[in-house]
């Protein structure tokens, strides 16, 4: 594994590799496999600042499923990231560094995948009003999360995205996304106009001496990372005075959301979404009850004339 930050949990992965190496006699391949589990929750730790992985909150443990979810890893890759967590924190029990592992309570972290979570459009103007746009960086982050919810991106869709993507002309993002299927997506006009301000006034300011297609860069000059993205939201949303969890993708559920009360039809907010499988977008017309109440007392003819 690369150097770790954290020396603690640093001298407890190594312990761990021993542990997994000499006690219970596991495979080199098996141990490497446990290893990168093991570097995607430290990369969590390091994003959200949790310096004591010993005492891990109900909260945090939720926020970082959520973390794989966004990611969309296969259930499978979930499960197994579950089993690895189960094992590490046995281990530290057994070492006498944690009293309890949190992890063995988690019954089925998939069921989160269930728990449909959006922001309200008032929320999401709430936050995309409260980033200013006054030095570059600004100006590009303020771009990324106006096209975030523009266009429903996925986080690694947002970092991936390359210049040669943008259609200026007619409005429109052309790109590869997960699957490796084309999608076009159109981009809205709020964020169209922070993305012309962004390639006119500052990304060249950004990009410094390396060449780079990529639409967005970091501070260096280079491409975007999926973790900056994430900072840089985190950064924000701790600005901001919403009561929900903010994370890239609840930015696509709002965004499905919003186009769905809207009356936007599913096959086209399918497509939009780059879902192969339609029954992967149906999960966003459980409209919540707020709306609904909204649309009955709208348009029930009874209602109306009472109105």
């Amino acid at each position: 594994m690369e150097k770790i930050k954290n020396k603690n949990i640093g001298k407890d992965i190594a312990g761990y590799r021993e542990y997994l190496r000499f006690e219970k006699l596991l495979l080199s391949n098996t141990i490497d496999s446990y290893l990168r589990d093991l570097k995607r929750f430290i990369s969590f730790l390091e994003v959200n600042k949790i310096e004591n992985h010993y005492e891990l909150s109900k909260e945090q443990i939720l926020d970082f499923f959520q973390a794989l979810h966004e990611e969309e890893k296969s259930e499978s890759s979930i499960s197994r990231m579950l089993s690895t967590l189960r094992s590490f924190y046995k281990f530290l029990v057994i070492e006498g560094k944690c009293n309890k592992n949190p992890w063995v309570q988690v019954n089925n972290p998939i069921k989160l995948k269930k728990i449909l979570i959006v922001l309200k459009i008032e929320e999401v103007e709430k936050f995309l009003e409260s980033v200013p746009y006054s030095t570059a960086l600004e100006i590009r982050d303020r771009t990324m999360l106006e096209m975030l919810y523009s266009c429903g991106l996925r986080a690694s869709e947002i970092v991936n995205l390359k210049m040669q993507d943008i259609d200026l002309d007619e409005e429109l993002l052309r790109f590869i996304g997960k699957g490796d299927k084309e999608r076009i997506v159109p981009i809205g006009k709020k964020a169209l106009s922070f993305l012309d301000k962004y390639l006119r006034t500052s990304r060249f300011k950004i990009k410094k001496e390396y060449r780079s297609d990529h639409l967005f860069l970091n501070r260096s000059g280079k491409k975007m990372t999926r973790q900056g993205f994430w900072k840089i939201l985190k950064k924000y949303a701790s600005k901001v005075n919403l009561d929900k969890n903010l994370y890239p993708h609840i930015f696509r559920h709002s965004f499905a959301t919003h186009m769905l009360q809207g009356g936007a039809d599913l096959r086209t907010v399918q497509e939009l979404l780059g879902h192969s499988n339609i029954s992967t977008t149906e999960i966003y017309t459980t409209l919540d009850k707020e709306h609904i109440k909204d649309i009955y007392f709208r348009y029930h003819p009874r209602e109306r004339k009472s109105g």
